[in-house]
């Protein structure tokens, strides 16, 4: 694959966050993208505003037939009629992992790992490295705040890129420094058990390239099998760690806190957005950005100007009479985070929670976790299954997850239904979360939330 040959190219899938980051990154180049995805969204029409060709038909007289290279992401099934015909006319398809190894190969490359945190860590590394001067190519799962984008480029010879674990594609990534932030089970769908997982993490640590660096969170499973010439541990609080955080205090719905080493200590650091693990993965890229000599009034200036990520403890309100949050979070850990993290900066507000479960498989394997973290709240309101790529599983649904939800009042809800339901409800703290089409409420609850705002500042 000689990617500097290429003059058109197609994506099968091109609105995926990881997808829509490479068609970015050949867009930039002058390559002529087009490409399908099952619905438009707010990404796909930004894309085209960009200049790329998109359709939301599964048909084949639509797609590009000049076309060098065809890039999949395997969410994509096997059945897919444009990607089976791609690959019947021998056309190169290649696996979004594939060209992301093709770009990396000869670039100095920091990639993040784990089954949490990677998006805001990788984001705030790449935050840091621009806003400082330094540069770096970033290739992202989240579309940055600061910049609205997903996907930057630079001159400097260096890529921050978040490690998918799906499918293994991370393992096709060398870097030169690996950061691991989790290795709890997840997509068992692909691995089966999570003996699997932890070996793929295993195998992750042991592609860093020769006098590479390895950044992990301290306490990890099989923490003595992970290789790396260099191994650098941090951890929230824990000073047994290399690197960790100190004197944290809570500030605006933020925090400011230190960040100390044996060798070196960062005072006061600002960081604007919410989520204590947040604190953590700020400890990390702190790590990694020191370890590339950025001088440290650089990096706390980056950190106090860092606006987060969209859909990762994303304020869409926040004022005396109401606070709304917005997250990706899809696994009991995260909602753990979540939950946990917005009770302790607005311990005074009720919680309510709406969450709705992505995959049937994931919903079945985690329902327990799920309604461990789910009860952190005051209420609860579970939306169906979102069911991206799989088919469904009998017996599996959100009512798996009600049933074993005990001690706050709980019920699934249609999505019809969910504005009717906030407006006749009291919900001070609102959270909504998950990795499927739940975005869709933001604005529409925005709305409904600012409009009691109104009403309480009124009266």
């Amino acid at each position: 694959m000689d990617l500097n040959n290429i003059q058109r190219v197609y994506f099968v899938g091109i609105g995926g966050i990881g997808m829509s980051a490479i068609a970015r990154f050949f867009n930039e180049k002058g390559v002529h993208v087009s490409g399908y995805d099952r619905t438009e969204t707010g990404l796909t029409r930004q894309l085209t505003k960009e200049g790329m060709q998109i359709h939301y038909t599964e048909d084949v007289t639509l797609i590009d037939k000049d076309v060098q290279l065809v890039v999949y992401t395997p969410a994509i099934p096997s059945i897919h009629e444009e990607l089976k015909w791609y690959k019947a006319n021998n056309y190169e398809v290649v696996k979004r992992s594939d060209v992301l190894q093709e770009i990396t190969r000869e670039v100095f490359a920091i990639t993040v790992g784990g089954t949490h945190g990677k998006t805001t860590t990788s984001t705030l590394i790449a935050h840091i490295l621009r806003d400082s001067g330094y540069g770096c190519n970033a290739f992202l799962g989240g579309i940055s705040a600061n910049y609205n984008q997903n996907f930057w480029s630079s001159d400097r010879n260096v890529a921050v890129i978040e490690a998918d674990e799906y499918d293994r594609s991370f393992l096709k990534l060398h870097p030169d420094i690996a950061v691991l932030t989790a290795m709890d089970a997840d997509h068992l769908d692909i691995y089966g058990t999570a003996e699997e997982v932890q070996d793929a993490f295993v195998q992750y640590s042991a592609n860093i390239k020769p006098n590479g660096t390895l950044v992990a969170r301290l306490g990890l499973q099989r923490a003595a099998d992970l290789k790396g010439d260099n191994k650098l541990w941090y951890h929230l609080q824990d000073n047994k760690a290399d690197v960790y955080a100190a004197n944290i205090k809570i500030n605006d719905g933020g925090y400011r806190f230190d960040v100390i080493t044996k060798d070196w200590t960062l005072r006061d650091i600002h960081l604007p957005i919410g989520g204590t693990h947040n604190i953590e993965n700020t400890v990390a890229a702190v790590a990694v950005a020191h370890l590339l000599g950025i001088e440290d009034d650089k990096i706390k200036a980056a950190t106090a100007d860092f606006k987060g990520i969209r859909r990762r403890f994303e304020y869409l309100i926040r004022n005396d009479y109401q606070v709304y949050i917005d997250d990706y979070a899809h696994h009991p850990e995260e909602l753990r985070a979540l939950i946990s993290s917005a009770r302790e900066l607005f311990p005074d507000k009720k919680c309510t929670v709406i969450f709705q479960p992505h995959l049937y498989t994931r919903t079945r394997d985690f329902a327990d976790g799920f309604a461990e973290s789910l009860s952190l709240a005051d209420e609860v309101l579970l939306l169906p299954i979102y069911p991206a790529r799989e088919l469904p599983i009998e017996g599996v649904s959100s009512e798996m997850i009600a049933e074993k939800i005990t001690k706050v009042p709980v019920q699934v809800i249609e999505k019809e239904n969910v504005q009717d339901w906030i407006k006749s409800h009291n919900a001070p703290l609102f959270i909504t979360a998950g990795a499927g089409d739940i975005d869709q409420f933001r604005e529409p609850v925005q709305e409904i939330l600012n409009g009691e705002r109104i009403i309480k500042e009124e009266n």
